[in-house]
């Protein structure tokens, strides 16, 4: 019978350093900080074999579950900065921009997809999300899903 794999949040203070210094590996080389995954385990004091053992395996609780994925259309009207006064009030929600995907305007008008990370989707947040609608140029919006 093949083993399940399972899931659980365990406090960082509790496990040996290595899970702690392989989140930091992975996240230096996913912001470029080091030019190979050699010299990022050097730099963090972790093995490469601890590293390439335990790195499909270790996750920040933050990066893969606190923080909810949001995928919504937008139509704008086609005149200059409607979609960067859209990005704008997204920023001014904390919205980490995932995607944006925007058609050729057809008369006077441009479908936008924008998938985005907030660090909290709560009633509150999707509701401030849906006042995008009161910026000039923004015609429609729905919002296509919340993870």
């Amino acid at each position: 019978m093949e083993k399940r794999s399972q899931l659980i949040v365990v406090d960082a203070q509790i496990l040996p350093d290595v899970f702690t210094k392989v989140l930091e590996v992975k996240k230096l080389m996913a912001q470029k900080g080091e030019k190979s995954f050699a010299s990022a385990c050097k730099r963090v004091g972790v093995s490469r074999s601890a590293y390439y053992k335990y790195k499909d395996s270790v996750y920040s609780y933050e990066e893969l579950f606190n923080r909810r994925i949001v995928n919504m259309y937008l139509l704008l009207s086609d005149s200059p900065g409607v979609l960067s006064s859209a990005l704008v009030f997204l920023h001014s929600l904390n919205a980490n921009i995932l995607t944006v995907n925007q058609s050729i305007p057809v008369d006077g008008a441009a479908a936008v997809n924008i998938s985005l990370r907030l660090s909290e989707t709560t009633d509150d947040e999707l509701d401030k999300l849906n006042s995008i609608t009161k910026l000039d140029g923004v015609l429609e919006v729905k919002l296509l899903s919340a993870e």
